[in-house]
């Protein structure tokens, strides 16, 4: 593996304070790009900072927390009407991830989460205090 570039697309608080935006980091290697959180605003701020959603293999969720996971419902949508994304994603996070996931998108989006993206979608919940790849 090269260089790694760690970009802090996102380091606001909930409220957005100061005009920031909410959690996202972004981090890209030679043979992968992934982001660690995805805060309501990310997709706002990835664009503005030039980095396409489409680019994104995985995303980690530190935890469930909507300024660390409310952007997910917006992602998997861009990704499936704007991006036309094909490439499989994988999301892993905390346990309860798929069911808070499921219960964000058909809030915000009635039916969304019933619909077939298009692409594969890979969630994985991870255990606490034990090492697991993804």
């Amino acid at each position: 593996m090269g260089p790694v570039e760690i970009r802090f697309v996102g380091s606001g608080d909930a409220f957005g304070s100061g005009g920031r935006f909410q959690t996202c980091i972004a981090v890209r290697s030679s043979d992968d790009f992934f982001l660690i959180d995805c805060g309501a605003s990310s997709l706002v701020a990835m664009r503005q900072q030039g980095i396409q959603p489409r680019d994104v293999s995985k995303i980690l969720i530190t935890h469930l927390h909507g300024d660390h996971f409310g952007g997910l419902p917006f992602f998997l949508l861009e990704a499936q009407f704007v991006s036309k994304r094909e490439a499989p994603l994988t999301i892993a996070g905390p346990p309860g991830l798929e069911e808070r996931l499921m219960l964000a998108m058909e809030i915000l989006f009635a039916g969304s989460s019933k619909v077939d993206p298009g692409f594969d979608l890979h969630l994985v919940e991870l255990k606490p205090r034990t090492p697991t790849s993804f």
